[in-house]
């Protein structure tokens, strides 16, 4: 057991102040960046607005970027690349209307194309215009994109961490894990946790070579835990490794213990080497009863468990789930990174932005 000094539940409660804190300061510096965001697309719709009714070339925004620096040198931002990307970013989102109100103003549905209306000015604002290049460089798709949006305010990711959750396709990889959720949870339970849990893993931090043993894999996993919580997701709590529990007097030690702070149950994950086996779910069965006997508090869900092994074939993974009493869910893990490490833009290139609009008559 863990020291009997620390409650059992402090790891979750540590978490939560920790995401909390992380969460308002993130808040406040949004609430910042929203003015800008309001102004470079009113800027770039002021552009847009000269080039289409007085015809307007790509010259003016050289010049424009020039002065600008010249009457305003305190002034950071308006370098003709930035004003460049400003006209961009309106011809986007050109259908949306910046206004206070939480939700965006539509001028008219038969003037918007179809994806625009996934969008809101209220999340456009609350994203930094880094997040935004990036956004528009890398995805074409304005569903995927907006998802992408939606869960980096969700879960508060960098730039750096969206550019990563975009390059290991994360959209593709959430809620995919073969689980018995819908028949041992109700709703809506059973759907955030299938949506907590990913299929695949992508372990590529680690540098295993096979053939590796289950517990070089597991050390692997705590020495860089930062990076293995960032992968499993927003709400995953560390609670112990080779966490012990005595049982009709004999010792068992399960590989990985977290607490999820969203679906507040505990989570027993088991590492497997090579294919999923029928016989894992039977084990993860044994060890979810007894965290739910031993540890669980009166207020949490019943705990859940994933089992992570290399391959999985699902339609075996279903059948031994099927009877098993506790939630459980399968997913594998990569060691190496096997996604496309680029997806195809929405949008051309700033290069090819630039290009285009230098290609225009001043």
């Amino acid at each position: 057991m863990s020291n009997p000094a620390v409650p059992i539940h402090y790891p979750g409660l540590l978490a939560e102040v920790r995401q909390r804190i992380q969460t308002a300061q993130t808040r406040a510096m949004l609430g910042v960046n929203a003015e800008l965001i309001r102004l470079y697309w009113e800027i770039g719709q002021m552009l847009d607005a000269r080039q289409q009714s007085e015809g307007w070339g790509a010259a003016v925004i050289p010049r424009l970027a020039r002065d600008i620096r010249n009457e305003l040198p305190e002034v950071k931002g308006f370098s003709e690349r930035n004003i460049k990307r400003m006209l961009a970013f309106y011809r986007e989102y050109s259908g949306l209307k910046f206004v206070p109100q939480a939700v965006a103003q539509i001028e008219s549905a038969d003037k918007v194309p179809r994806a625009v209306a996934l969008f809101s000015s209220e999340v456009l604002l609350a994203l930094p215009w880094g997040h935004h290049l990036l956004l528009m460089e890398k995805l074409k798709d304005a569903g995927t994109r907006h998802w992408y949006m939606q869960a980096t305010l969700t879960n508060g990711w960098s730039r750096n961490v969206l550019q990563m959750q975009i390059e290991t396709a994360a959209h593709a990889r959430q809620g995919k894990a073969t689980s018995n959720f819908a028949l041992r949870l109700p709703p809506p339970q059973s759907d955030l946790a299938q949506q907590a849990l990913k299929d695949p893993y992508l372990f590529d931090f680690l540098t295993l070579a096979a053939p590796f043993h289950e517990r070089e894999l597991e050390t692997g996993l705590i020495v860089h835990l930062e990076k293995f919580l960032l992968e499993l997701g927003q709400g995953f709590a560390f609670v112990g490794r080779q966490y012990h529990v005595d049982v009709g007097e004999q010792d068992f030690y399960i590989d990985l213990l977290f607490y999820h702070l969203r679906l507040r149950c505990f989570m027993v994950i088991e590492l497997k080497r090579g294919a999923f086996r029928p016989e894992y779910a039977g084990k993860m069965n044994f060890y979810c009863s007894v965290v739910d006997d031993v540890l669980k508090h009166a207020s949490d869900a019943p705990t859940i468990g994933l089992i992570l092994c290399q391959t999985q074939n699902a339609v075996i993974a279903e059948y031994a789930l099927r009877g098993v009493a506790t939630p459980i869910g399968v997913s594998t893990f990569e060691l190496t990174r096997a996604l496309p490490t680029e997806l195809a833009s929405s949008l051309p290139s700033i290069e090819q932005i630039e290009q285009e609009l230098g290609g225009a008559q001043g």
